[in-house]
This record gives structure tokens, sequence and C-alpha cells, in this order.
């Protein structure tokens, strides 16, 4: 464009000359008209002129959330919530270690040496719940975060020139309160919501399981007094710190293995989806909100819910060994 400006033709016959060339699409007269202008102005310079204001930032526990409440979202429907550029979102998911397969995005890009821990640990509790079942008397506990404002946006029919319908977004770092719980076979066994924006370490998690363990003897005696507890968590840092692992010693409760970057063989992971189905839409005003929306869900879910989400494990074990360990989608 630039060497058509210097010889004097305009902007009509410049974007004829570059498209006879490279395309009838390859440029509009009006782009153009516009670098003209800027040339006419002694304005060379191909570079973006400076923005004013503050840069658009987001924080990758968002878009984090957003990804572990629903695997399947698109990188642009995250770009589209969150209002930050394609690219970042990438970045983000990338930093924060995940990758995409089949449209799903999953936590790792397993390694050989992650496969095979998977399929040992796979072959391993299949194994063990054929010799010695162990579903009935096992106890899975997980962390979630769940955010004040859970925003669900949807499509809306309008008149063709009307303009659309707004929804006022969360925070680029929103109030969130950790729920902490522990469920089997019949149900909920203990929970806890943390103070808001609070996390769990070694310490606290070990308090957690001193009142667990109460409630275990209060609402299953039968496996507190006779069968004994077949605990199973993921390998997050405070699940697997010393003072852990010394507490579930104390306890004489048979701990499950656990595959690294493995949360599609959590069982919590099937309840979470269903808690964030709830979940969208719902916006809490207090803590207090909150707990009642979990109590009511809780209670709400018939007995078949849990069962499923502890009798379907089997199929899963047995389906990453079909895959070769690789993650199950």
């Amino acid at each position: 464009m630039r060497y058509h400006f210097h010889e004097g033709l305009n902007a009509a016959e410049t974007a004829h000359r570059i498209c006879t060339v490279y395309g009838p699409d390859a440029l509009k007269e009006r782009v153009v008209r516009k670098w003209f202008a800027r040339f006419r102005a002694e304005n060379f310079s191909v570079k973006d002129a400076k923005r004013s204001g503050r840069p658009h930032t987001v924080d990758t526990d968002e878009i984090i959330t957003l990804v572990d409440a629903n695997s399947h979202l698109t990188v642009e429907e995250i770009r589209k919530y969150v209002n930050v550029s394609h690219g970042s979102v990438v970045k983000h998911l990338r930093d924060a270690g995940y990758v995409s397969r089949a449209d799903v995005w999953v936590p790792h890009e397993l390694s050989d040496r992650n496969l095979q821990q998977r399929l040992d640990a796979c072959d391993l509790l299949l194994k063990k719940n054929e010799e010695h079942p162990f579903l009935k008397k096992m106890i899975t506990g997980d962390e979630k975060w769940i955010v004040y404002n859970n925003v669900k946006r949807r499509r809306s029919w309008g008149p063709k020139n009307s303009r659309s319908q707004t929804t006022a977004k969360a925070g680029f770092h929103p109030k969130k309160m950790m729920l902490c719980i522990w469920w089997d076979i019949k149900g909920v066994v203990y929970y806890e919501l943390l103070p808001e924006n609070q996390t769990i370490n070694a310490a606290k998690y070990c308090e957690q399981l001193d009142r667990l363990r109460e409630a275990v003897a209060k609402k299953r005696p039968e496996l507190a007094n006779r069968r004994g507890v077949t605990f199973h968590h993921d390998n997050a840092r405070p699940h697997t710190s010393l003072r852990t692992r010394e507490k579930l010693l104390e306890f004489s409760w048979d701990v499950l293995p656990h595959p690294p970057y493995s949360p599609d063989l959590a069982p919590s992971d099937y309840l979470f989806r269903s808690l964030q189905n709830s979940l969208d839409g719902k916006n809490f005003p207090n803590p207090d909100a909150m707990k009642i929306h979990l109590e009511r869900f809780f209670a709400e879910k018939p007995k078949t819910f849990w069962e499923k989400g502890i009798l379907d494990l089997p199929n899963r074990w047995a389906k990453v060994i079909t895959q070769k360990g690789a993650y199950i989608i």
C-alpha cells in the first residue's frame, strides 16, 4: 500500500491492484483509505498505537474453575466468558498443565510413566475388589470451589435488529468457598465449607479427618466397629503429606491408591458434575444460602445416585486398562 501511495494511486486503484495479485478478498477499499489517511499525516508506522487504560487480565483460577466444571468447553466459549483473547485462554490452560484431547480438556499430557501408573493402579484396584470386595465400605473425599455468583449464559430469541440481552459476569477474582466432602454408597458422611477463599493444608486436613472419624462412628457404626473403612482420596499435597499418612495409619484405615494426574478416576468427579449443574445460574448472598442449597442438593439425591457413583468404579478402572491408561472421556 505504501508503494502505491507514493506512486500517486488512489485507494480504489490500490485495492484493485492488490486484489488482482492476491485474490478478490485480500483487501477492502475502506482499509486502504484508512491507511492512506495515516500516510497523508506522515504516519508510516505499521505498529498498533498504544491504548489507554489498564490492560485486561484474568485469574487462572477462574479459567480452571470453568474447565473443571465442564471439560467439554471450547477455547472460544471460555474466551467469551472471561473476556480475554483466544491466545490468553490457551496460555493460561497450558501454563496450568492442561492439554486438549478430542475437544476435552484434561489436566496433564500423560507420559509413558503416567500411563503405566494408571494401568497399575486400576489393575490393582480391580483385583483387590474381586478378592476382597470393598466398595460397600469405601469412603471417598475431595474438595471443590463453589463461587457465590454462578453465571449461566443462555441464548435468546429476539427481533433481527434488536440488541442482545446482557448478563453480568463474576469478577476476575470471584468470592468463593471450598467444599470439602466425604461420601459413600449411602450418601454424605461429612462435609465442611471453609471460610471464604480459604484452602486446606496438611494440618487442617488432619483436623478434618478427626471430625470425619467422629462422623463415621455416628453415621456408619458398622464400619467403625466391625468392617473397617476403606478410604480413598486423590494425591493432592495435603492428602499425601507425612502428617496425613501418619494420621490414617493411626486410624487403621485401608487407603486405596490413586495415580497422579487422574481426576477422571476420582469418584467425586461424578458427584461434582451433578453438583455444578445444580449451581449454574445460582447466586448466593451469603454462606448460609450456599449451605442451604448444598443441604437440599444432597437430600434430594436418591439412593441410586450414590450407589452408581461407587458401584460404577470397576467399570471405569476396566476402561482405563482397555484404553492402555488414557483418560476416560
